[in-house]
C-alpha cells in the first residue's frame, strides 16, 4: 500500500503503548513522524512502524509539533528544559500524559518562558483503543494551536474536545478514570461473583455486553477477565497506581468526597503487591478470585433443574 502524501513533521517523545500507537497511526496516516525513548525495545518498535528515531530530544525539536507522552513528571520537565534550552523557533508541545497540573505547570512554564506553547491534553482511552484510534482527547490551553492542530489529532483520535483554560484537560481526565477505576473493579466483581456462582466466564461476557449492566470499560476488561490472561497490557496496574494517586490527591484537594473510588485502591494496591505491576489493571479479577476462593479448574457450572 502506497504512502499518503507528507502531511507534516510531528516528533513523539515517549514511545510506550499510547506513544507507539500515536506514532504509528500519524505515520499510516502520511505524517513524517520522528520519535525519541529511552527503552531500546520501544525505539525498535517505532522503527519498525516506518517512525525515524532520534538521537535525543533536541535532535527530535527539529520537528514544529511535538507530542509528549510519558510516565514520570520529572521526564516531562527535563524534555521541557531540554527544548527550551535548544533555543528553537516557536514550537508547540502537546503533553497526552496524566500529572498533576502543577506538574504540568511547571513544565509549561518552562516552555512558556523560551518563547513557546505547550497544551494540556491528555488521552480518554486504553493501549487497545489507541492502537485503533479509538480514543479521545481532552484539549486544554492556547485555543489557535487546539484549532490548529485538529487535522493532526484526527490521525490518531477518534475526537477532540476543546475544555478551555490550561488544565482543564487535565481536570476532565481525573473524572473519567476516576469511573475507570470503578467499573474495572465493579466489573471484575461481577466476573467472580458470575464464575463463583457457577456460570461459564464466557457466557457473563456475552450476556452482560448485550444487557443493561454493560460498560466500555466491561468490554475491553472482561474478555481478559474471561480468558485469565491479563500480559497484553494496555494500561499496566504500575502505571494506573500514578495514575490512581493522582486523582486521590487532586479530589481531596478540592473537598470532593469519592467513597466508590477509595474502595477501588486496596484491590489495585494488592495486585501490585502480588507481582503483577506489569499486567493489565483488568488483573484485579485475578486478586478478587483468590479473594473469593474460586478455582476455575474445579468450579462446576450449575447445572440446569430437571423439568426445565
Amino acid at each position: 500500500m502506497a504512502r499518503k502524501r507528507n502531511k507534516g513533521h510531528v516528533g513523539i517523545v515517549g514511545l510506550g503503548i499510547m506513544g507507539g500507537a500515536f506514532a504509528k497511526n500519524l505515520s499510516v496516516a502520511g505524517w513524517q513522524v520522528t520519535g525519541f525513548d529511552i527503552d531500546a525495545s520501544a525505539r525498535k518498535r517505532a522503527a519498525r512502524a516506518g517512525v525515524s528515531i532520534a538521537p535525543d530530544v533536541v535532535a527530535l525539536a527539529a520537528a514544529p509539533i511535538i507530542i509528549t507522552s510519558l510516565a514520570k513528571p520529572q521526564a516531562l520537565h527535563d524534555t521541557a528544559r531540554a527544548i527550551a534550552k535548544a533555543k528553537l523557533p516557536r514550537r508547540v508541545i502537546v503533553d497526552t500524559s496524566t500529572f498533576a497540573i502543577e506538574d504540568k505547570e511547571k513544565a509549561e512554564r518552562i516552555l512558556r518562558d523560551a518563547g513557546h506553547v505547550m497544551l494540556d491534553c491528555p488521552i480518554s482511552g486504553t493501549g487497545a483503543q489507541a492502537r485503533t484510534k479509538d480514543i479521545v482527547i481532552y484539549a486544554s490551553g492556547d485555543r489557535a494551536a487546539i484549532r490548529k492542530l485538529k487535522p493532526l489529532f484526527a490521525d490518531f483520535a477518534r475526537a477532540t474536545h476543546d475544555l478551555g483554560a490550561f488544565g482543564n484537560g487535565s481536570r476532565m481526565k481525573y473524572v473519567a478514570n476516576l469511573l475507570v477505576a470503578i467499573h474495572n473493579v465493579a466489573s471484575a466483581e461481577a466476573m467472580v461473583l458470575g464464575m463463583k456462582a457457577g456460570l461459564a466466564p464466557e457466557q457473563i461476557l456475552r450476556l452482560v455486553s448485550s444487557g443493561v449492566g454493560n460498560s466500555r470499560v466491561f468490554e475491553l476488561r472482561a474478555p481478559m477477565m474471561a480468558k485469565n490472561r491479563y500480559g497484553d497490557a494496555t494500561m499496566k496496574i504500575s502505571v494506573w497506581q500514578k495514575d490512581m494517586a493522582i486523582i486521590g490527591a487532586y479530589a481531596k484537594s478540592i473537598g470532593s468526597p469519592t467513597p466508590l473510588f477509595d474502595a477501588t485502591g486496596p484491590l489495585y494496591d494488592r495486585a501490585l503487591a502480588d507481582g503483577r505491576g506489569a499486567e493489565d489493571t483488568a488483573a484485579v479479577c485475578a486478586v478478587l478470585e483468590r479473594m473469593a476462593g474460586l478455582n476455575r479448574s474445579k468450579n462446576k457450572r450449575t447445572k440446569r433443574p430437571s423439568g426445565l
